[in-house]
């Protein structure tokens, strides 16, 4: 990757974040590296590399139709709310996106976690 990142790098960069929120921890899931709040997975690296989150369908629609997120396709089944965000060449752009859309995913899914 350019700049030295890798994308778990990110990630470690991405869970510090967290530190204040003990109900998020660093594990791995589908043999990836993620984040979970409470037990529920809202972030995950997939294996080529792109960041993986849990996001509202309408929000993760949206990510989609501009082209900065690709959908998420397990089996034969297109997620509607899992969508994937490549790496790209810019280190400080792809950081900021994967922090932002990691901490959106976060609310969501703490949010479900807590009303069910």
């Amino acid at each position: 990757m350019p700049g030295g990142h890798d994308p778990l790098e990110w990630l470690e960069e991405i869970a510090a974040d967290f530190g204040d929120q003990p109900e998020v921890v660093l594990a791995t899931m589908f043999r990836s590296p993620g984040l979970r709040t409470g037990g529920k997975i809202f972030a995950f690296l997939g294996h080529d590399g792109e960041l993986i989150v849990k996001l509202p369908k309408d929000q993760a629609r949206r990510h989609v139709e501009a082209g900065s997120a690709e959908p998420v396709t397990m089996g034969k089944r297109t997620m509607r709310e899992w969508i994937a965000f490549p790496a790209s060449d810019g280190d400080t752009a792809t950081l900021a996106l994967w922090r932002q859309v990691a901490h959106e995913a976060h609310r969501y899914v703490d949010a479900l976690r807590r009303s069910s």
